[in-house]
């Protein structure tokens, strides 16, 4: 008797291996090179100033070439508003931070104040650049400039007008002072000076602040 055929059957292919995307080693992930830039200009702009900064210093700190430094920026003026920007950013930053759950307006503007020291002293090169007097050449940007450092005051102003400043005492004039003050600690300030930048900002609030005269306050009930 004649044998049935075999079937022959097929063996399952094996599945081709799921490509994956290789992970990036950490050497190669890619950084902001803005970012450096910013961070070196301001470093550069800190010690030696503006005017006696050039481009080719900047781009010589960073590591790349002259010409490449005006693909991220049109101007040394054009950096020097990104690096004033950025550290207006900080103190905007830090004083929102600092003040967000205080109520009481002096403490408010001790708050603020100890912010703005330790920013201002603690920080980074970029505040080195929040000044006063803004670069003669600056030009065209010179609004722009005041309007990032508008910005800052406008927070102040709104703590200065929730004070109890007796009515002779103009807020706008307080404020100046106040912020100058701030400022003007960058000229004598040395870490061993025996009071921390908070405890400096503090302080200044408190010579500032008016006494309490005994039996004014309101009785408890």
């Amino acid at each position: 008797m004649p044998r049935a055929p075999q079937r022959l059957t097929r063996k399952p292919a094996t599945p081709a291996p799921r490509r994956t995307r290789p992970v990036p080693k950490p050497e190669a992930m890619p950084f902001d090179r803005r970012q450096q830039i910013l961070v070196e200009a301001a470093r550069l702009f800190a010690a030696k100033g503006f005017e006696a900064t050039s481009v080719r210093d900047i781009a010589n700190a960073t590591g790349i070439l002259a010409g490449s430094l005006y693909y991220h920026f049109a101007s040394k003026e054009e950096l020097f508003v990104a690096v004033h920007a950025a550290g207006m950013e900080i103190l905007i930053r830090t004083a929102q931070d600092a003040i967000r759950d205080v109520r009481d307006p002096w403490d408010r503007l001790a708050a603020a104040a100890a912010a703005h020291c330790t920013a201002l002293l603690e920080s980074s090169d970029f505040m080195l650049l929040v000044v006063p007097n803004f670069p003669k050449s600056i030009g065209q940007y010179r609004d722009e400039l005041i309007r990032q450092r508008d910005e800052y005051e406008a927070i102040i102003s709104q703590v200065v007008a929730g004070l109890d400043l007796p009515p002779t005492i103009d807020p706008r004039l307080f404020r100046l002072h106040f912020i100058g003050a701030l400022n003007w600690t960058q000229s004598w300030f040395r870490p061993a000076s025996g009071l921390t930048p908070a405890e400096i900002g503090r302080q200044l609030v408190a010579m500032l602040r008016p006494p309490t005269i005994p039996g004014s306050e309101s009785p408890s009930s």
